[in-house]
């Protein structure tokens, strides 16, 4: 398995990009942390007879949001699951092909999720649907949904290029 990596070899757009998802994965931890505090001030609000209204509605959309964030982070850090038993016994350039096919897809899957979402969001939008107790606009979820995504595009460009790089015998990815 490879050593996770953010970026301190990393230089220009690779090292940019990587800094970048770092630092946005971060604010998806803090989101999360939000998360918790308002299930906290929920159930101590229902203990004391106060429950927090919308409590389900923002932990919804921020778990969406903070799960969104740290994709391009666990791409860029070749932190994603695999299945090591089946390439225990391969040579670095035959990793580094797979490597380069994950990213390949991971970078189509993301453009995909881009296009589609970003519809999504609009039709969200056209059609003023809002979450029902709070009337928070749905589509609002969808603007940090999306830069995830678009991260997640720059990273895996990034990793699909050090990974062919490695195929060639290159710096390894």
């Amino acid at each position: 398995m490879t050593e996770m990596r953010l970026g301190a070899d990393r230089t220009g757009f690779s090292g940019a990009v990587a800094r970048i998802v770092a630092g946005w994965a971060l604010l998806g931890g803090l989101v999360l942390l939000v998360v918790i505090a308002v299930n906290m001030i929920s159930v101590m609000g229902a203990v004391f007879g106060h429950p927090f209204p919308g409590d389900f509605e923002l932990t919804e959309m921020g778990v969406a949001i903070a799960v969104f964030a740290f994709l391009p982070y666990c791409q860029i850090t070749d932190a994603n699951v695999t299945a090591d038993i089946f390439t225990a016994r391969a040579g670095p350039r035959l990793l580094a092909a797979l490597r380069a096919l994950a990213s390949l897809i991971a970078f189509l899957f993301a453009a995909i999720l881009v296009w589609r979402m970003s519809d999504g969001m609009l039709d969200q939008r056209e059609y003023n649907y809002a979450t029902t107790i709070l009337q928070l606009p749905i589509w609002l979820a969808y603007l940090p949904i999306l830069l995830s995504l678009a991260l997640l595009v720059a990273a895996s460009l990034v990793t699909l290029t050090e990974s062919l790089r490695a195929t060639q015998g290159g710096r390894n990815g």
